[in-house]
């Protein structure tokens, strides 16, 4: 007498299958977008950053200030990086005291976008006088 045993072979379901090969492209797709967004970040830090904060650096070395608008191109100031950009700056005096505010605006000259603005304060004993002083305001 033999006795035949049948061995159970192992084997995955078709469920089984198609549950792996979802998991595994949502895995895939999770990677390709974190690739994506890394490499926006990286064009994104390519641009130059543009800050009004460097207008004012190279203004308030001076002593004096003077009433009115002032405006150029920032590649002047910072070289051919910045070339799509302008900037203005207008100088007022707030106070009979010299004391001026000045407003910069930086802006981008595809749309003309503002892509910086500030405000100071800066207070300039040595300027001449101004329009709170009786003296007309350059244009």
């Amino acid at each position: 007498m033999k006795i035949h045993i049948q061995k159970k072979l192992a084997a995955f379901t078709l469920i089984e299958v198609m549950f792996a090969v979802i998991t595994f492209f949502m895995a895939s797709f999770a990677i390709l977008a974190l690739v994506s967004s890394s490499l926006h970040n990286a064009r994104y830090l390519q641009r130059p950053m543009v800050d009004a904060g460097e207008l004012a650096s190279q203004l308030i070395q001076t002593n004096q200030l003077i009433e009115g608008t002032v405006s150029g191109n920032l590649a002047d100031l910072l070289g051919d990086t910045y070339k799509n950009y302008t900037w203005h700056y207008d100088i007022n005096e707030v106070q009979t005291n010299k004391l001026f505010q000045v407003d910069f605006i930086v802006q981008n000259d595809d749309n003309k976008a503002v892509v910086s603005k500030m405000s100071i304060l800066l207070f300039r004993p040595a300027s001449p006088a101004g329009s709170l002083d009786g003296a007309t305001v350059l244009k």
